[in-house]
């Protein structure tokens, strides 16, 4: 299973970004897909996450201008991020929470490589 995640960029604070992450290889089901970020210096932390039948769960520092949100039938996450601020400045990772495949008799998580969304002031 390979998580790839694409949409970091530059942009100005108040501007918008999209990520998203397409989970790939022989899956049966992820239970939980979300988003985490580390920025220099610091620790990751959770962004959001989303899990199967269960509402969204959001960092409150994201709160009211990130969604996250998914299409299970293509195993893909989102984040859509608006007004953002220098401090959402970060590399932005997925991870997909008890994922299933045919490989293995438990479910295993998996982290993709993240993508850098850069704010400029």
């Amino acid at each position: 299973v390979q998580l790839q995640a694409s949409g970091g960029g530059l942009v100005q604070a108040g501007g918008s970004l999209r990520l998203s992450c397409v989970a790939s290889g022989s899956i049966i089901s992820i239970n939980t897909m979300g988003w985490f970020r580390q920025a220099p210096g610091k620790q990751r932390e959770l962004v959001a996450m989303l899990a199967s039948g269960s509402g969204p769960n959001y960092a409150d520092a994201v709160k009211g201008r990130f969604t996250i949100s998914r299409d299970n039938a293509k195993n893909t996450v989102f984040l859509q991020m608006n007004s953002l601020k220098p401090e959402d400045t970060a590399v932005y990772y997925c991870k997909a929470d008890r994922v299933r495949t045919p490989s293995y008799s438990v479910a295993i998580d998996y982290w993709g490589k993240g993508t850098l969304v850069t704010v400029s002031s």
